[in-house]
């Protein structure tokens, strides 16, 4: 490393001779790369993090192709007439399924769930109902008929007579919610009738939230072309759903991440800037007061600042535009580069200039302190560049460092900066040396305390798994959902309420659907200690395909009718929900695909038209908690059938669940194989066993203090902070 600096000497010198016109054509380079950085674009897509031949990873993509979204947007409409709500939103349908972007090759959403056949369900709900709600009926009605025999038992005990109005009221409660789970509603509606909602479900999934910012900026396109204040001068029109659910996450990130580094910039701009106009006042003074000295120095101030600043700058769009040359697209983690490069430019900045104006204050001249600063700090940065492009992989270019002398020889040359000795014996610097090492025993003791201190505390760093505790409180969007809420949780939309993000199985034949349920089910029997799986859905189970299915399902139909009409405890049973029932149980021959509605069959249904080749996968915990992610992911990720086929679940909690858990496994190896990188550029560089070690101790000592400050402050590791 010596010999290449001394050797790259005369480029120094030569920068310093024709500063103006070295600062001129970086000027020229840093408006050329800003044009070509202007057109680097982020892959918003953050399944693309994890490699290609992910079984989640090759999952997900065959959802998308097959199925589309797992997760819809709502259009909640609110005014006082429920006639021009229905009317608005029968407009607002064909609208939005046809609605296309710039660069898409098919419409946003592939349909609409807003009007279904109410009656027909009715008539036929027990023939759709999965074997799981057959399954809760029969022990209802089994139930049913032995609180009757109690009650109708003269020998019963009077604490069961007296308890009789209670289990009756119980029973009640539980048929209509049997019902409920049954049948649907004609219209998602408040109970008011006041608030209409209809929901469009995607092309695209969650993890693209590119694709879920352009979904709803045309939602909102098509909602404001339909101008709703002509259907109802009160009418309200408000966008809610799961989708818009990760659009507000992305874009809090985003207003996180721009306001801090923002806040960020601005404090340490102003942090160095005063900071090196102190160092320049007393370059000049020696510490003695000069008003002259230091109105001069508060004038040049701003330009401290451009002196830190612009070569920054410039780094920061040669970068961008070597990142668009080479990839033309960054994904959500390289999108972060900005921020790293932009700490690491402006510590490599005050380094360098630190160091020249040290040079300066001690009689060198412009030349001079620039070649001794290039060839001892400027050495240092490059190492310390190396060694982050090597453990990062980073572009190296953003920490070129020819335009820093340059700006520092020309700003000197006009007299803008005057870094020079003190001129008088007053000013004379005094003495003591610049660096004095006072009490050395005192500080290597108290630092190899807070050391130890930090290792014996290690145990207390954890990693935080749940994100929901992450996340900020998203006012506006809870608002929203509210109005949603008010019209779906008074509404009946058949198979009873289900948890979020679900997660799909697809097959090649939806003959092979059946084996795959069966799968799943055995493995939520075997799970008893700690359960993921709430419930498991096929269009076969709830619709039979097969005649011999078909058959089987219309026995036990005809066997649960003939309970409700000749068992004598339940034919007298004359309530409306029991006649309800009763209608429920009527279907007596197999019902025709082509007669099945649509809003049955379009959750089962793929973008090609093919109904029924896949099986849903409802989780029974919270997948914020990335440890109940990975352990949903390790229970349906992978499903083996009895004859040895093997299918793969896709969504996109699995696939952040999957890269959730390869950051955890792999973090510590690339710490270890960063460190050694850096050891081994240290070694290379000092030539001395001796010397890399002693430059390794602040990086050690540095990471160990910051590990303790996180065990007494209580913060832990999470998935942000540990990349």
């Amino acid at each position: 490393m010596n010999r290449l600096f001394e050797a790259l000497r005369p480029l120094i010198q030569g920068v310093v001779r024709c500063a103006g016109w070295v600062v001129g054509a970086a000027a020229l380079l840093t408006v050329a790369s800003l044009y070509l950085a202007q057109h680097l674009r982020i892959d918003t897509d953050f399944a693309k993090l994890l490699p290609a031949d992910y079984d989640s990873v090759q999952a997900l993509n065959e959802l998308r192709r097959t199925v589309g979204g797992e997760s819809g947007a709502a259009v909640a409409v609110e005014s006082p007439s429920f006639e021009d709500n229905r009317r608005f939103i029968e407009d607002l349908i064909p609208q939005v399924l046809q609605a296309k972007g710039k660069g898409y090759e098919q419409p946003f959403f592939r349909r609409a769930e807003y009007e279904r056949d109410a009656d027909f369900l009715r008539d036929n709900a027990l023939y759709f109902a999965s074997d799981a709600e057959l399954d809760t009926l029969e022990a209802f009605l089994d139930d049913k008929v032995r609180d009757a025999k109690e009650e109708a038992n003269p020998f019963a005990l009077d604490l069961q007579v007296e308890s009789a109005p209670a289990k009756k009221d119980s029973s009640d409660e539980r048929l209509k919610q049997i019902y409920r789970n049954l049948t649907v509603s004609r219209y998602t509606v408040s109970p008011d009738s006041t608030v209409m909602v209809v929901k469009f479900y995607p092309t695209g999934t969650q993890t693209n939230v590119g694709f879920i910012g352009d979904a709803y900026a045309a939602l909102e396109r098509e909602v404001s072309a339909l101008e709703p204040d002509s259907y109802n001068a009160q009418m309200d029109v408000t966008l809610a759903g799961r989708l818009l659910r990760q659009r507000v996450e992305v874009k809090a990130i985003q207003n996180d991440v721009l306001g801090s580094f923002g806040y960020g910039v601005l404090a340490v701009v102003l942090f160095v800037t005063l900071y090196f106009f102190y160092k320049a006042y007393r370059a000049r003074t020696g510490g003695a007061f000069d008003g002259r000295v230091l109105w001069e120095e508060v004038l040049r101030t701003p330009l401290l600042a451009v002196v830190i600043a612009l070569p920054l700058i410039m780094s920061l769009a040669w970068t961008g535009a070597v990142g668009y040359l080479a990839f033309e697209t960054l994904n959500l983690m390289t999108a972060t580069l900005g921020l790293v490069l932009f700490g690491l430019g402006i510590d490599f900045g005050i380094h360098f200039y630190a160091r020249y104006t040290e040079e300066r204050a001690t009689g060198a001249g412009v030349a001079e302190a620039a070649e001794k600063t290039f060839a001892s700090t400027g050495q240092a940065i490059a190492v310390g560049a190396f060694t982050t492009a090597a453990g990062l992989f980073v572009l190296s270019v953003a920490d070129f460092k020819l335009v820093l002398p340059a700006l520092l020889s020309l700003f000197e040359g006009v007299r803008l900066l005057d870094l020079g000795p003190a001129r008088t014996e007053a000013h004379a610097p005094r003495g003591g040396g610049r660096f004095p090492a006072a009490r050395p025993i005192v500080g290597v003791s108290t630092a190899a305390a807070a050391a130890g201190l930090a290792l014996a505390l290690l145990g207390f760093v954890n990693f935080q798994y749940d994100f929901g505790k992450l996340e900020p409180e998203y006012t506006e969007y809870d608002a929203k959902q509210e109005v949603v809420e008010r019209a779906t949780s008074a509404s009946s939309t058949g198979g009873g309420s289900k948890p979020n993000n679900p997660a799909y199985i697809l097959t090649d034949d939806r003959n092979e659907v059946a084996a795959v349920t069966k799968a799943v089910r055995e493995k939520m029997k075997r799970d008893t200690l700690s359960p993921t799986i709430h419930s498991v859905e096929s269009l076969q189970e709830r619709f039979p395909l097969q005649e011999d299915s078909a058959r089987a399902k219309l026995n036990r139909i005809a066997d649960i009718r003939a309970r409700l009409n000749e068992n004598k405890y339940l034919k007298r049973d004359s309530s409306r929900d029991m006649q309800r029932l009763r209608r429920a149980a009527g279907t007596r021959r197999p019902i025709p695909t082509d007669r099945v509605p649509d809003y049955l069959k379009s959750r089962f249904t793929s973008k090609q038209g093919e109904v029924g080749g896949f099986v849903i996968v409802y989780p029974s915990v919270g997948l914020s908690d990335g440890e109940q992610s990975i352990a949903f992911r390790e229970d349906i990720g992978t499903i083996e059938t009895e004859d040895g086929r093997v299918y793969h679940a896709g969504s996109t909690s699995l696939v952040a669940a999957a890269m959730l858990d390869l950051m955890i496994a792999e973090a510590p190896w690339m710490v270890l194989a960063t460190f050694a990188i850096v050891v081994g550029l240290m070694g290379g560089n000092f030539r001395s066993g001796r010397w890399a070690l002693l430059a390794l101790v602040p990086l050690v000592v540095g990471v160990i203090w910051m590990l303790l400050v996180m065990a007494l402050t209580g913060v832990q590791l999470n998935f942000y902070n540990l990349v």
